[in-house]
């Protein structure tokens, strides 16, 4: 009988409109999808997310649910195992594997709040601090929206700033170069300009494009191909002066593996709710060090703050707009990028966020 067992396992579906319609490289939305899960023990509730489609709640109640509950809530390493195993048929990445991750980050949350512990000293913390990055700069974005959001980030000590690129499957060059030019001028010559082309481009074309931008000084160039091509992504590192970045959609730890032996990236990103959750995450990060490379935190800022607090080898996470209007929405005790960074609560256990159910219920999926 386990001391302290996982006795319930909830999940809901909360789809919250964009601020203004966005869209990026190779897609367009208007909305966010955020599927939420609580692990219980005694009075003690855990909470994990992910981004992804409603059908990730099915997969935590038809496949997740009966192998976790009962578990000792400390054990997260086999519940973990657990979970894996029991979605051999149904498929790894995907949809499947934003379930686990979403259930993995609510099991840890559950573990260091049982134990009284704030989550990255529970993992094991190497950093007081963590730098982010500003990220949104959509291609639906006017001007003077692109300008207000830069300024915006800026204001708040943000020194490292993404936008978008490679406007509908890399068509619009000169839109996107005047777009870095409108950004190198908002954020000054000191700060970090980072674009993100969503595997927009080919591969000459993603050169073509760096080459024409060189008064931009672009630092980081993410997805300048699509992350399935390795040999395109090492090409264009090997070509270009930003660091290439990409992983943001790997879903398992030989997805990395291979990443990093391709030597496509110059930093491996990596989003706990979809690899995996917190316990894959690690993982990722180790076999990036052994690669000598550093990890960025992909998106869902709450979810990466205190993993890679915990993480020798990480670079920085995203302070995604979407991600964060919706966690600064649902939760009490969010952090604040003062200065560039985020700094885990040292007093709060588990990740120290209390979801807020009265404005998270406006946006539940089924709800009345």
């Amino acid at each position: 009988m386990a001391d302290n067992p996982v006795e319930a396992l909830d999940v809901a579906v909360y789809t919250v409109p964009t601020d203004a319609p966005e869209g990026d490289g190779t897609l367009t939305w208007d909305s966010t999808t955020m599927v939420l899960v609580e692990a219980r023990s005694g009075g003690t509730v855990g909470t994990g997310w992910t981004y992804g489609p409603a059908a990730c709640a099915d997969v935590v109640r038809a496949q997740l649910a009966p192998v976790v509950l009962g578990r000792d809530a400390l054990d997260v390493g086999a519940a973990f195992h657990g979970m894996l195993t029991a979605v051999r048929n149904a498929g790894r990445s995907g949809v499947v594997g934003y379930a686990i991750s979403a259930v993995d980050v609510a099991l840890w949350d559950l573990k260091a709040r049982l134990l009284g512990l704030p989550l990255h000293r529970l993992l094991g913390a190497v950093h007081a601090e963590v730098p982010v990055y500003g990220s949104g700069g959509f291609t639906t974005y006017d001007a003077g929206r692109l300008r207000d959001q830069l300024q915006g980030w800026a204001e708040a000590g943000i020194t490292r700033m993404k936008i978008k690129i490679s406007e509908s499957w890399g068509s619009r060059p000169r839109r996107d170069l005047a777009r870095m030019a409108q950004a190198r001028v908002v954020i000054g010559p000191d700060a970090e300009l980072f674009v993100d082309a969503n595997g927009g481009y080919g591969r000459k074309q993603a050169v073509r494009v760096m080459e024409a931008a060189a008064d931009c000084d672009v630092r980081w160039f993410e997805e300048p191909v699509s992350s399935d091509d390795l040999d395109g992504l090492r090409a264009v590192r090997d070509a270009v002066r930003p660091d290439v970045a990409a992983g943001e959609y790997g879903g398992d730890l030989t997805y990395f593996r291979r990443m990093c032996e391709a030597g496509a990236v110059d930093c491996l990103q990596a989003d706990a709710t979809r690899c995996g959750g917190i316990s894959e995450w690690l993982r990722i990060a180790a076999v990036a060090a052994s690669h000598h490379l550093e990890v960025s935190a992909h998106c869902a800022p709450h979810v990466h703050a205190h993993v890679a607090a915990a993480t020798p080898n990480v670079r920085h996470l995203e302070w995604f707009h979407d991600h964060v209007r919706i966690e600064q929405m649902f939760f009490d005790g969010v952090l604040d990028p003062a200065d560039g960074a985020l700094r885990p609560d040292p007093t709060a256990a588990g990740h120290g966020l209390t979801l807020r159910r009265d404005v998270a219920q406006r946006y539940q999926e089924g709800s009345p």
